[in-house]
């Protein structure tokens, strides 16, 4: 059963975070001068970066990553999502343009940056990961085994960051693009999610022996429930996310043109 008093504190966890963090305190405190003179320490940023490693935390450290590996498919679809839509949300919030310019801002880097935070890159590349990892044999595996575990939570994270870096992107050099065009991407994103939750939903089978074998957490909660509300998780985080972001944009792409209208 499940040992809610279980929380991970492995060195490549933990060590990772804390890396992350004093980096951060390291480039926004002491080195700040040096990077951007005159620039306040930007607090709500920091408030944002940090959070983002805990809500991390949370996802894969707290006994939350045991139900999701040894019990419930439906959490650890919990787990992606917190990765993913909050996280990932959060590191990029987090990221002052001034930080992020030490390395978009390089001329050499530039034409390789700019290819890969295209928006046509940047939702196929979270597609692919995504979908992938959601093959039987490979989802199966990284619950089989910790260290594929652990790079399969890695990429969805690095996947994550792509996929919001058109609507969010902390860069000077390259902004977020306009509304009407994030309206675009984040409904062109959403029929390119909806193959693989239409395989994990309307399998007959089951997909993935681990859950279908595990000892049931809850009576009359079968593997095949497990499955069904597994993939409603995956669309339903998706789409709701996808759909606040969407209202945003479209509010903000309205005001705009009111503005244009308005000066014309």
């Amino acid at each position: 059963m499940i040992d809610w008093t279980h929380w991970h504190n492995e060195p490549h966890l933990i060590g990772g975070l804390i890396l992350l963090g004093w980096l951060y305190a390291l480039f926004t405190g002491p080195l700040r001068e040096r990077i951007a003179p005159g620039v306040a320490y930007p607090r709500g940023k920091a408030i944002q970066f940090y959070l983002s490693l805990i809500v991390f935390y949370l996802a894969v450290g707290s006994p939350l990553d045991q139900i999701g590996e040894r019990f419930l498919l439906s959490g650890h679809m919990v787990q992606h999502q917190l990765i993913m839509y909050v996280a990932a949300v959060l590191f990029l919030l987090g990221l002052p343009s001034w930080l992020v310019s030490t390395v978009t801002g390089r001329p050499r880097l530039k034409p390789v940056i700019g290819l890969l935070t295209h928006p046509l890159i940047c939702g196929l590349l979270y597609m692919l990961v995504y979908s992938i990892w959601h093959a039987p044999a490979l989802y199966d595996w990284a619950l089989q085994n910790r260290w594929v575990h652990i790079a399969e939570h890695v990429m969805f994270f690095g996947a994550a960051l792509f996929y919001w870096w058109p609507i969010i992107s902390p860069s000077r050099e390259f902004p977020a693009r306009p509304y009407a065009s994030q309206m675009l991407y984040l409904i062109g994103v959403v029929i390119g999610m909806t193959p693989v939750f239409a395989f994990i939903a309307f399998s007959n089978d089951i997909l993935y022996p681990t859950y279908e074998y595990a000892p049931r957490l809850f009576a009359g909660f079968g593997p095949a429930e497990d499955q069904l509300l597994g993939s409603v998780i995956m669309k339903a985080g998706g789409m709701g996310v996808t759909f606040i972001v969407f209202i945003i944009a479209f509010y903000k792409w309205y005001q705009a043109s009111e503005r244009r209208a308005g000066n014309a």
